[in-house]
């Protein structure tokens, strides 16, 4: 059988214990058509985010990868998909948001090169494009895309706005074998009702006033790929008639045409609102409910994930360069009052509020009178800023607040240790195996 190639797909890392075993997964992946790199090999290229597809190791073996030198390297191993072998734990996820998949040895050909090409599509994506957290909310929803990714069922997200509905639909399209048609984006609640057909199905020249030339509507545009119906619990109940026809037949007209036209589009919608209570109102139709709700997928807010937020920071301030080159960093005192606060906005509020710092404090350290009033609350601080001397009125979660805590000291440790897990561990005065867990399973 001839070998498929990957030419233009980085190398997969592998590291295991055993050399025999080692040189035997070597072989088999590069049958696959994909080249191999040790870790040793892999340090040679500083950490460069497109060295790596996945990595295949035994789980013992993971657990030392925390311990390589270089923040950027390790931030690219916790960041790419895990072929995790021998792993009974299937709902678990590595760090930095990275997915964890089981394989089980002696390997199957088919599982490994499937897993293969779903990193592959994982680490193709945009980098600003993921979801980011560890907890057991995200990792459920993680799952989920997984889970529906190779379908072309139809999906419905719900959450508050500002969690990352679009992001869910974006990544489900990266997964699906539709990735490399068009994703195409409809704010339902944004287009005025009476554009919103022409909008969705197009129109023909002459069909109403304003109609100068005949256009393509975004099911059109979208054919063979995914068309995301944002705020779908917004539009109108004479619309709601046509979509439900499109979601039963595949198929529409053109605003003045009486062509049919089909629709190959994978369609995922999106709302805010309480969709089983708008029904009930009779404001949703029933059965266009039930024909979007196939496959359900419910985004936390980020209140309800506050574990999330040091992973979101992280994530999000890669997205500026800060004019002195260093990377924007909140003192612990400051990131506890971000813990407790409660985030009506959500993500989308987070990152807004990164992009201020971003500009407002060019150095990079944001302590906690740096922040806007509202996210302070009660917490307040001593002279050097690093410390909590108040409980909040409405009391804190101390356990999540105490891993915040941790967690920003371990990457302030971490990066005056250039990455030196064993100098890290020592300004925290702790063993360095201790060290290396905790990071694990952040």
């Amino acid at each position: 059988m001839e070998q498929q190639q990957h030419e233009s797909v980085a190398p997969v890392l592998v590291a295991h214990t055993h050399a025999e075993v080692q040189q035997d997964l070597e072989h088999r992946i590069q049958f696959l058509g994909y080249d191999t790199v040790t870790l040793r090999e892999l340090r040679d290229t500083q950490g460069d985010e497109r060295a790596v597809t996945a990595i295949v190791a035994d789980e013992s073996h993971y657990t030392r990868l925390a311990d390589v030198p270089g923040t950027s390297l390790r931030e690219l191993l916790l960041s790419t998909p895990v072929l995790m072998l021998d792993e009974s734990n299937t709902n678990r996820y590595a760090s930095g948001s990275a997915p964890l998949w089981p394989v089980s040895v002696p390997l199957r050909r088919a599982r490994l090169a499937h897993l293969l090409t779903q990193a592959t599509r994982y680490r193709g994506r945009q980098r600003r494009q993921r979801l980011t957290g560890s907890s057991a909310s995200i990792a459920r929803v993680r799952h989920s895309i997984e889970q529906v990714a190779a379908f072309d069922t139809n999906v419905l997200v719900s959450g508050e706005s500002g969690t990352g509905k679009e992001l869910v639909a974006r990544t489900i399209h990266d997964l699906s074998d539709r990735r490399d048609a068009p994703f195409v984006p409809v704010n339902c609640g944004a287009i005025p009702e009476d554009l919103l057909e022409s909008e969705l199905f197009g129109h023909e020249k002459g069909a109403f006033t304003g109609a100068v030339n005949t256009r393509k509507g975004r099911f059109e545009l979208a054919e063979g790929g995914t068309i995301f119906l944002d705020e779908i619990g917004d539009m109108a109940m004479p619309m709601q008639v046509k979509l439900l026809r499109v979601l039963q037949e595949r198929s529409f007209e053109r605003v003045g045409s009486s062509t049919t036209l089909s629709a190959n589009v994978r369609i995922i919608a999106a709302t805010h609102r309480d969709l089983p209570r708008s029904v009930a109102a009779g404001e949703f139709r029933e059965d266009l409910f039930y024909r979007l709700n196939v496959y359900p997928i419910a985004m936390p807010p980020l209140r309800k994930r506050l574990e999330d937020i040091p992973g979101l920071l992280r994530e999000l301030v890669n997205g500026y360069d800060m004019t002195s080159g260093k990377t924007l960093r909140l003192q612990p005192c400051a990131l506890a009052a971000l813990a407790q606060y409660r985030w009506p906005g959500n993500v989308r509020e987070l990152g807004n509020l990164v992009e201020r710092l971003a500009i407002l404090h060019p150095t990079g350290v944001v302590r906690l009178s740096d922040l806007p009033a509202k996210y302070c609350g009660e917490i307040t601080h001593d002279q050097t800023g690093d410390s909590v001397e108040q409980l909040p009125e409405h009391g804190i979660v101390l356990k999540d607040h105490l891993r915040q805590l941790e967690r920003s000291l371990i990457d302030t440790a971490l990066e005056r240790s250039g990455g030196v897990v064993a100098k890290a561990a020592r300004l925290l005065q702790i063993r360095r195996t201790t060290l290396v867990e905790k990071l694990r399973v952040a």
